[in-house]
């Protein structure tokens, strides 16, 4: 297992490393200078020149990638203030450090990746197993189809039909925002049911259908028919032998979507302006914001890597005949 973690670990670098750098350099593809974020409408040569200085825009592309690096790990005095490691600098448009800022955005995304997924999960499985153990029947029949609509659903469509019916017009809920959880839970979930809600519609429909094929395909092995000959009852061969062994395609999707989620959900903050990693990504991209954007992009990155290692871990703890070696 530690020799597993170890190489995945350096691989996870390897991935990063070439991400960041990717994002770097099509950044400065984009014909646009940032220092004209911080130089204003009164802008002259000489201003525009120490605003480059001050920024490191005087420096070869190459060798600003290199310094942006190396002083994640070492931190560094800019002309806007002192910034310690963790440091991905000062952002071009306002001048607030850019750790500060996700870790202030990161409870608002948390909340939402968190809160969804124990709503996808609930109803996708729910559904999937519903289906596969009436397979063939008109629950299993009704299911499918439901799966399917959901599916072609986007967030940018429903999301403004639900707040149209139930919050302006009918005002049967309050309109979607972020209230701290230590601050008042009650305001917290009522603030996020919507965008929990319609963000899980993509994901309930995906897996519904995953849970279903992989029961279906559990209820055909060797050893659940075994189960089922040795007398044992259906409900206790469906949980207990095909149940567990449908896990592993499932919590591999489940790594990679929580991941994402965790990233920011781009659409759906956009949608409901939370004000979150997501939100935070569009901004930086619109404002031409390097280290904004660096940032974001490398959490986001770190988060899906880090979630397909424990995805990778626990699949030995699943399915004791699957070995890391």
């Amino acid at each position: 297992m530690l020799r597993f973690l170890v190489r995945r670990t350096l691989g996870a670098v390897v991935i990063l490393l070439f991400i960041s750098a990717f994002t770097f350099f099509l950044f400065f593809a984009i014909p646009h200078d940032p220092a004209l974020l911080s130089c204003g409408k009164n802008c002259t040569p000489d201003n525009l020149k120490t605003i480059h200085h001050n920024l490191g825009l005087d420096h070869p592309v190459p060798v600003q990638y290199y310094l942006f690096m190396v002083r994640i790990f070492t931190g560094h005095h800019f002309a806007a203030g002192n910034c310690p490691a963790p440091c991905f600098g000062y952002s071009f448009a306002n001048s607030e450090p850019v750790w500060p800022t996700l870790i202030d955005r990161l409870p608002t995304t948390l909340s939402l990746a968190l809160g969804s997924m124990v709503v996808f999960l609930l109803f996708g499985l729910g559904t999937g197993m519903l289906a596969a153990w009436r397979r063939g029947s008109a629950v299993d029949k009704v299911l499918s189809s439901a799966s399917l609509v959901l599916s072609s659903m986007q967030i940018y469509f429903v999301g403004p039909l639900v707040l149209a019916l139930l919050v302006y017009n009918n005002h049967i809920l309050d309109q979607p925002k972020y209230v701290p959880l230590t601050q008042n839970p009650v305001h917290w979930f009522s603030g996020l049911i919507i965008p929990w809600c319609v963000l899980s519609i993509l994901f309930t429909a995906n897996y519904t259908r995953m849970a279903r094929s992989t029961m279906i395909e559990q209820l055909q092995e060797e050893h659940v028919r075994t189960a089922r000959a040795k007398g044992m009852s259906g409900a206790y061969v469906f949980f207990r032998y095909a149940w567990r062994g449908s896990l592993i395609p499932i919590v591999t999707i489940l790594g990679i979507d929580l991941g994402s989620l965790l990233g920011g959900a781009m659409i759906t903050e956009w949608t409901f302006q939370l004000t979150g990693l997501g939100r935070l990504a569009i901004d930086s991209v619109t404002k031409t914001d390097l280290p904004m954007l660096m940032g974001v992009m490398l959490f986001s990155s770190a988060m899906i890597v880090l979630f397909n290692i424990l995805v990778d871990a626990v699949y030995a703890f699943i399915d004791p005949r699957i070995r890391l070696s």
